[in-house]
């Protein structure tokens, strides 16, 4: 745990130049695009246009939540993937991206993969914003429950910077991590129950619920539905948030143990 309470040191003590260098990395991504970050929200949206033309107007598909429609059952989980996904693709390749801070002795790289989830992070807070004015819409009253959310995108922060201190070291001598983290993450998309539920399939077999819990992000999709639509805390989940959070700490340490040990040599590599 030392290691962890170091970087959480060194995240308050440098929050200035995170901050100033994630902002720098928010716009740097649509600078010279003419629509700029209207790009930002075009593939999301298309994204869940389709699956709601498919699911709801194709498939007639009908949530777990009685009286939901299925956008509105579909939009609190589909969100933090979104930010899942891009955060994961991004922190992978940050060490590539910002080679010329990585190769300066006096900077510390191991604030790279959270100026990348700050930046990530921003966007993220906008996509929330939007579900919650799509819910006024539907005319969905707030929920005392809505302020979870904050938790919720916190842990999956957490759990986004202990995959991406791995991954980043591991990319900077193996090109190939960043291809074999997108195609897991295609796979997760369908393997973590977002446009899906088992409780849509009467025939399933009993333990398919619980192994699908083994997945973190189970967790985190049926947190932010449960914050949104049911209005449940997250201690009413108490074993799964025990879990979620002893699995979430051990890959954030080893995480940053490999990424430290590999630090002295990425300047060699890149």
């Amino acid at each position: 745990m030392r290691s962890v309470i170091q970087l959480i040191r060194e995240i308050i003590s440098g929050r200035k130049l995170i901050w100033e260098l994630a902002k720098a990395d928010f716009r740097k991504r649509f600078a010279g695009s003419y629509f700029g970050v209207v790009w930002m929200f075009v593939q999301p949206v298309v994204t869940v246009l389709i699956y709601f033309m498919i699911f709801q107007l194709g498939f007639k598909s009908v949530p777990p939540v009685p009286g939901a429609p299925y956008v509105v059952w579909l939009v609190p989980a589909i969100v933090p993937w979104f930010y899942f996904n891009e955060a994961m693709n991004a922190g992978t390749s940050c060490l590539q991206e910002y080679h010329y801070l990585v190769k300066k002795v006096v900077f510390n790289v191991e604030v790279l993969p959270v100026i990348k989830l700050v930046s990530c992070l921003v966007v993220h807070g906008i996509f929330v914003m939007i579900m919650i004015a799509m819910y006024f819409c539907y005319g969905r009253l707030p929920m005392a429950t809505w302020i979870q959310i904050v938790y919720y995108s916190f842990a999956l922060s957490v759990l986004i910077l202990a995959l991406t201190f791995f991954t980043t070291a591991v990319n900077a001598f193996f090109k190939d991590m960043a291809q074999i983290v997108s195609i897991c993450l295609q796979f997760g998309m369908w393997l973590t129950p977002i446009m899906w539920d088992p409780n849509m399939f009467p025939n399933r077999p009993a333990w398919l619920e619980q192994v699908l819990k083994i997945n973190p992000m189970y967790y985190i999709v049926a947190g932010y539905r449960d914050s949104m639509l049911t209005g449940h805390w997250f201690w009413e989940r108490p074993s799964l948030s025990v879990y979620y959070w002893m699995v979430t700490l051990l890959l954030l340490i080893f995480g940053l143990k490999t990424f430290r040990k590999l630090r002295p040599h990425f300047s060699d590599v890149l």
